[in-house]
């Protein structure tokens, strides 16, 4: 039997370690609490996750292809903010739609920064962060939206309805995990968002058209955004205009704890769904057994250092640093 050693170790935690990690979170708080493990409480955990999952499942694409994508809590604010206003003037029916496009034209305007224009995507989206959440602020006036006549309307159907017992949030985020999942790993599009990731210019050289597949990331991301603004707009129809703010840490979170590297040209739809649901059972978990929930962002924190350190790890195939 080959000896056990820190190389064996990180290389085993580089591949299977996020699974490793959410079954012994599980089996923790499952022990600390006999409530955690309820059927009640997971559906909860899911459902108040479902917006933050969704927003992930758009950004693994971004950060697999080598960008980062840091103005997607603004743009859900945004989203959030337009289809709650366009409902009451247009209606649901057209009102979705418009928020839609509305969203997917902010994504494009990065995408075409980033990727054609070949600038940095931190500066680009920390910027767009700042910049959106202004022309939030614009659209709305600086106030909240409320749906007029929250009896008489279909569009709570997205945030509170449930199909067979299962909320449709879930149903939503299941869903599209499904359908993104086969497109990054059973398509032509897929390999190139690896490809373009693992080595945009050996990739480039190869005939990938990297441009067009870094922008078409940023577009995925901004369908994903708007998904979870629908949703956070149905759940209560309302909303504060700063719904989304900070949100953009949890996500690159989630998606980096997922396996995702920050480098580019590794990372799964499914593993950040694993990474989602840690966070959520996580903050659930803490609750559960007592702690308040500004706990939450101290462990968040830990987390995300772990995380990147095993992201390191799975690049030098050990845990420690050689020179340590």
């Amino acid at each position: 039997m080959a000896a056990l050693t820190t190389k064996n170790i990180g290389g085993f935690l580089a591949r299977q370690g996020i699974i490793v990690a959410f079954v012994l979170f599980m089996i923790g708080f499952a022990l600390a609490n006999d409530r955690f493990i309820t059927m009640d409480n997971i559906f909860g955990v899911i459902r108040s996750s479902a917006i933050l999952g969704v927003m992930a499942l758009g950004v693994t694409f971004v950060v697999i292809g080598g960008n980062l994508d840091l103005s997607v809590g603004s743009m859900m604010s945004f989203s959030t903010i337009v289809v709650l206003d366009l409902h009451d003037k247009l209606g649901p029916a057209l009102g979705i739609p418009a928020m839609y496009g509305m969203t997917l034209a902010l994504g494009a305007f990065i995408g075409f920064l980033v990727g054609y224009l070949k600038l940095n995507s931190l500066i680009v989206t920390l910027g767009m962060l700042s910049a959106i959440h202004g022309l939030t602020l614009t659209y709305s006036g600086g106030k909240n939206m409320d749906i007029a006549d929250k009896e008489g309307t279909w569009f709570g159907i997205f945030g509170q309805g449930s199909i067979l017992g299962v909320p449709v949030p879930i149903l939503i985020f299941a869903l599209l995990a499904v359908v993104l999942s086969m497109v990054l790993a059973k398509t032509p599009f897929g390999r190139k968002v690896y490809a373009v990731g693992g080595n945009g210019m050996a990739a480039t050289f190869s005939g990938v058209p990297r441009a067009r597949v870094v922008f078409m990331t940023y577009l995925i991301s901004a369908f994903c955004v708007a998904t979870a603004g629908l949703i956070q707009a149905s759940r209560s129809l309302g909303s504060q205009n700063t719904v989304g703010q900070g949100m953009e840490l949890e996500v690159l979170a989630a998606v980096i704890l997922g396996g995702a590297s920050l480098l580019g040209g590794s990372g799964t739809v499914f593993k950040t769904v694993i990474g989602v649901l840690i966070l959520g059972f996580i903050q659930n978990g803490l609750l559960l057994v007592g702690l308040e929930f500004y706990v939450q962002y101290v462990v968040t924190w830990v987390i995300i250092i772990l995380a990147v350190w095993l992201d390191i790890a799975a690049k030098r195939g050990r845990l420690l640093s050689p020179i340590a």
